[in-house]
């Protein structure tokens, strides 16, 4: 072989290779998370330039699954030296190829360990929610310490803040000291938030670490609210911006079947027929699921359609409320002026009680709720022409009801 054909040969073997390293991505973290992630990078001159570089590799490996933008993950570095320095702020970077390379020129500050002014200004700055470039309101903020565990300086005063203001805090370091002061400034449980690791072998923590961060800011973004016995809403945290539509697939888990979908159009269940379709325009955050089979576990995806963007879909499961024996015979008896006694057949196995409502004026609703063993009761100031209702309530929901006429 000459030596061109050996060239041509290594450098399909290495494409080969990067081609793996990529598909090699868990795609379980894609479109899985909201929050802001800060990593605070010690950039001094206590830490050696091979070191340096080394952690600048796996922050790079850590972050590349994420889906980064707006409304699911942003990233922002700080490094620590004689003056903190702001590589890049939360709202810089909306892209995995924007944020890789911004972490490619990063560059070491080299200087003292000032981890101090850099937590002040973490916390003042780029973590403080609401003001501009800072932290979104009402999502995860998490604060991720890389430090060679040399002389980090009294740190247990300002991280102990950020913890209180409800940043959670952890800590990857590649030296074996102050290992005390570490623990304390981690976010509990510190066996899951603290990591002591050789810098040679650091890589070998990315994964515990990613799974640390998605615990932290997993978004529930494909909730189930309101099941009933043949119903269910489905709401989403809408990514479409109002273009393309949603894409709806839902059907019963076969027996044993734990998870998945089979694939569009399959059907996972047995003998339950195949999965159904619905789709809903692209500024919708929310379907309602019909005509379900009571007592009986579902899966959903939900994919997200758009002409230039591909975007991960999102899976659920829930299971129907089984049918629940309804209210039988009520009976109204006025028993004196206002004041009406009521009577039903009831006990039923699993009731936990009775809902009585009624009015008792114009939009006002008075309730009672009556043990499982009270069959009978008598209320009192009930207006004429008043309706009155009886409900059984079960372990999992409450069953239909009857209604009277006072």
């Amino acid at each position: 072989m000459d030596v061109r054909a050996a060239l041509m040969c290594v450098l399909f073997s290495v494409l080969l290779w990067a081609g793996d390293a990529q598909h090699s991505v868990p795609d379980s973290v894609l479109n899985c998370c909201e929050g802001d992630v800060l990593f605070l990078l010690d950039s001094s001159g206590s830490v050696a330039s091979y070191e340096f570089f080394r952690m600048v590799d796996f922050l790079k490996e850590l972050l590349l699954p994420f889906s980064l933008g707006p409304d699911q993950v942003r990233v922002g570095l700080l490094q620590v030296g004689t003056e903190p320095h702001l590589e890049f702020s939360f709202d810089t970077y909306s892209s995995q190829d924007g944020l890789q390379a911004a972490l490619e020129r990063t560059k070491q500050l080299k200087g003292d360990t000032n981890t101090v002014d850099a937590l002040l200004m973490a916390r003042n700055q780029v973590l403080k929610q609401g003001v501009p470039g800072g932290a979104r309101p009402d999502l995860p903020r998490v604060l991720v310490w890389l430090t060679d565990g040399v002389d980090p300086g009294e740190v247990q005063e300002p991280m102990a803040r950020l913890r209180e203001e409800g940043v959670a805090i952890l800590v990857v370091s590649t030296g074996h000291g102050n290992y005390q002061v570490l623990r304390e400034a981690v976010s509990p449980p510190a066996e899951e938030h603290l990591f002591f690791v050789d810098i040679d072998d650091i890589n070998i923590i990315s994964e515990d670490l990613r799974n640390a961060i998605i615990e932290i800011i997993r978004a529930e973004r494909l909730q189930v609210k309101s099941v009933t016995t043949t119903t269910a809403q489905l709401e989403w945290r809408p990514v479409l911006a109002g273009t393309g539509y949603y894409d709806i697939q839902f059907g019963p888990i076969r027996s044993g079947q734990t998870g998945g979908t089979g694939g569009p159009g399959t059907s996972p269940g047995t003998g339950l027929g195949p999965f159904q379709r619905i789709t809903r325009p692209g500024d919708a955050s929310s379907a309602k699921l019909t005509d379900l089979r009571p007592d009986t576990t579902y899966t959903v995806t939900l994919t997200p359609k758009a002409n230039l963007e591909f975007l991960n879909s999102l899976h659920t499961t829930f299971t129907t409320q089984p049918v629940l024996p309804a209210l039988s015979d009520l009976q109204l008896t006025t028993v004196g002026n206002e004041s009406v006694q009521l009577r039903w057949k009831g006990s039923y196995d699993g009731l936990r009680g009775y809902w009585v409502t009624w009015e008792r004026g114009q939009s006002q609703r008075s309730t009672l709720y009556l043990p499982p063993n009270r069959l009978s009761t008598t209320l009192n100031h009930v207006p004429s022409r008043a309706r009155v209702c009886v409900s059984p309530v079960y372990r999992t929901a409450r069953g239909e009801g009857l209604c009277c006429t006072a």
